[in-house]
């Protein structure tokens, strides 16, 4: 009997001791304690949230939640979409924080008018009531956010942050009230926009009618938000500046991250309180904008970690770390339902649709998205662009929400000299929405040696045909080795060359549409006063042509080309046909005419900054036996080319004239450090009258130049200095080119 009641206690006892041993194991792997990490801001300096983002996955710390401010939204927002803390590494060490910091706009994505205005102008600012203004910052962050908004395609369409793969909170500044604001719903991408929106760098992001700039002008280390999600043990990364003095604040971002600290500074005191293990990352030598020096400031962030080693240890399970999976959005495809659109006053569905260049019912990728968002945000239309893609039925709705530029004029200024037009001043006044929607309306007054004018009123109606009227002025004066009549003056002159007055009047009225999304159609008719007279002859009739004319015309034209001075890559198509119908025939050797004239070019780099663009050119005229001054007029460099004027490297300006060419050029530019180039050109041509009906244009090219170069892209366009020469002649030209061509 008593060894029965023993056997049963012992078995009572097994069983106890079972049922604790496996409560206590359930305790320890239920209550396991939910772990936080708040990630302050810190422009670039954020970059060693990345560093200690590794050392925390090598240690196997599960992360629970995640709050972040500005660059510390950024890294945590893409953390808690599902990337681990090498993919982010990845995606920054790609990214272009030039593009970034510039808002740049790709050339492609201009229209054929925005890509003149940007070509022509070295400073554009508002102007309104007589007075000047300044933007609103220097970029709409446009680069950031169809970054951001591929990177999160994954989680594209939830709206409870709460529910993303870790729950996730950041912070923003309402700039109108002065309060944080805490984002815990909507757009993900949207959020981390506005909690990194950096004042003065990037333009304010609206959310539900706030206006709201970077979160850490008031809330720059949120962990308190982390503690009430449920965050029972506090990781924290501080990468915000402790005050600097006078030494230290040597540039203008430096002394605004000071004035945007002084009260986050005071505040750390207690929030550091609040933080279980603070990781104070060494990146006092760095700026908000080092973002060339990524790589370094990462490696200090793994640095500060692991002096925080033990206790991050305590906190992981290093036999079993769980790194989240990278999210692939390469190929990323939004399945495109509906376009929805804001209100706007001054531009229609079409105009929007038309830059978008999206059609609904389709597949696109973010690379489509980018591209139509870089189209509106060239119209310089749109103080701020943002968008969400939502869900809709079985696809994706855009929701675009634009708002309208309040300022609709603006003063531009440009800067330019060359050996034809010499030294010239251009001021621009543009004014957008004059009597229409979607119209603009440009007057150049061009100052200098050579004074000239140009006048461009443009409709543009997106898909729809747009129309426009153009009007310029354009003279120089210049000892020239061609008298427009075929060397009769010179050799009845008995001499080499002339000085010749040039002016030309022109007004045209033109319609235009772009033509399979990539070409620009256009057509029109001009009226044309062309005058030319020289000094040389002192007795005598010193006048060539004092004309009026009038003619119909088309082109077609394709530009892809990334940059117009030093093209990498691309392809330019042009093609015009001029039809010459009336003039005031001051000569009297005027019958109709027409002249046709193409080009075809590209660019390519053949190795990291070697690039080769190859140029081909013709032209001819049809008809009768007409006035020479329309003829193909070959020679000089660096000057805006008008009517058939063209470069050619070996001759002297407006050397050589017939009214037929060909002519091929070949380029190889070597960029030697950033914005700097050397390069060496060749171009061969044959010139002559009736070149395409003789059959010389197939002969042994008659005219040859070459040419050594170097130039600079600066604030107020290429500086180039070019030495050419010719086989040909006997001397060498020196030619030198500075500011946009205009």
């Amino acid at each position: 009997m008593a060894k029965v009641k023993t056997n049963f206690l012992f078995k009572i006892l097994l069983v106890a001791c079972c049922f604790i041993s496996v409560n206590s194991y359930s305790q320890d792997t239920t209550h396991r304690k939910k772990i936080g990490l708040v990630l302050s801001g810190g422009g670039a300096k954020g970059f060693a949230h990345i560093g200690v983002l590794k050392v925390l996955e090598k240690a196997g710390v599960k992360i629970d939640y995640i709050g972040g401010t500005s660059m510390g939204a950024v890294v945590g927002g893409l953390y808690a979409s599902g990337y681990n803390a090498t993919q982010i590494d990845s995606i920054f060490e790609y990214t272009n924080f030039d593009e970034l910091l510039q808002d740049y706009i790709p050339r492609t994505s201009k229209s054929f008018y925005e890509k003149r205005n940007d070509e022509m102008y070295a400073v554009s600012l508002p102007f309104s009531k007589f007075k000047i203004g300044v933007p609103i910052a220097l970029s709409k962050g446009m680069y950031n956010y169809n970054l951001i908004a591929k990177l999160t395609h994954n989680v594209r369409h939830i709206r409870d942050f709460n529910k993303l793969p870790i729950p996730f909170v950041c912070v923003a500044t309402d700039i109108e009230k002065g309060e944080e604001v805490i984002l815990r719903k909507g757009y993900l991408a949207q959020a981390m926009m506005a909690s990194s929106a950096f004042p003065s760098l990037f333009s304010p992001v609206e959310i539900n009618g706030k206006i709201l700039i970077d979160g850490g002008v008031t809330n720059n280390y949120p962990v308190e938000e982390l503690r009430k999600m449920g965050a029972e043990i506090i990781i924290g990364v501080d990468v915000q500046d402790d005050l600097k003095d006078r030494e230290a604040l040597n540039d203008a971002t430096r002394i605004l991250v000071q004035i945007t600290n002084l009260d986050m500074i005071n505040k750390m005191k207690e929030k550091v309180k609040l933080t279980d293990v603070y990781i104070k990352p060494n990146v006092e030598d760095y700026g908000v904008i080092s973002f060339s020096e990524g790589k370094e400031i990462i490696k200090k962030g793994e640095e500060a970690a692991l002096l925080k080693i033990d206790q991050i240890n305590e906190l992981g399970n290093q036999t079993n770390p769980n790194p989240l999976q990278f999210v692939k959005n390469e190929t990323s495809i939004l399945n495109l339902k509906k376009i929805e659109l804001t209100r706007l006053d001054n531009y229609t569905r079409a105009f929007i649709l038309g830059k978008l260049r999206l059609k609904t019912g389709k597949k696109i990728t973010y690379q489509d998205l980018k591209n139509g968002i870089n189209n509106l945000n060239a119209t310089q239309n749109f103080s701020r662009i943002n968008y969400t893609i939502d869900k809709f039925e079985d696809g994706d709705v855009l929701q675009l929400n634009l708002v309208e530029n309040n300022t609709k004029t603006f003063l531009k200024i440009g800067l330019h000299y060359d050996d034809l037009y010499k030294s010239a001043l251009l001021i621009n006044l543009t004014q957008k929405k004059i009597m229409f929607k979607n119209d603009v309306l440009s007057c150049d007054l061009i100052l200098g040696d050579n004074i000239r004018y140009n006048l461009d009123y443009y409709i543009d109606n997106g898909f729809y045909w747009s129309f426009g009227f153009k009007s310029w002025y354009n003279t120089f004066n210049r000892n020239v080795a061609n008298d427009f009549r075929d060397g009769e003056i010179l050799n009845q002159l008995g001499v080499d060359k002339l000085n010749i007055d040039f002016s030309d009047f022109t007004n045209q009225a033109y319609m235009q549409t772009v033509f399979i999304q990539k070409y620009l159609i256009g057509a029109g008719i001009e009226y044309k006063h062309l005058k030319i007279e020289t000094a040389t002859i002192e007795n005598g009739d010193s006048v060539f042509e004092d004309s009026n004319y009038f003619n119909i015309f088309g082109h077609l034209k394709y530009d892809s080309f990334d940059n117009k001075y030093f093209p990498k890559s691309g392809w330019l198509f042009y093609g015009d046909f001029k039809s010459y119908l009336y003039s005031s025939n001051y000569t009297g050797d005027f019958n109709e005419f027409s002249v046709a004239k193409g080009e075809i070019s590209f660019a390519q780099t053949l190795f990291k900054k070697l690039t080769v663009k190859v140029q081909s050119e013709a032209g001819f005229k049809i008809g009768n036996e007409s006035v020479d001054f329309f003829n193909f007029v070959l020679g000089g460099y660096g000057y805006n080319a008008i009517n058939n004027f063209k470069h050619f490297y070996g001759y002297d300006y407006l050397s050589v004239a017939a009214d037929s060419f060909i002519k091929s050029n070949f380029t190889f530019d070597y960029e030697i450090f950033k914005k700097n180039h050397i390069n060496f050109s060749a171009n061969y041509a044959n010139l002559e009258d009736g070149l395409f009906r003789n059959g010389n244009w197939l002969s042994k090219p008659k005219f040859t130049g070459y040419a050594f170069g170097y130039g600079v892209e600066s604030i107020v366009g290429p500086i180039e200095v070019k030495y050419s020469w010719s086989p040909e002649l006997p001397k060498g030209y020196l030619w030198v080119s500075a500011g946009f061509w205009f």
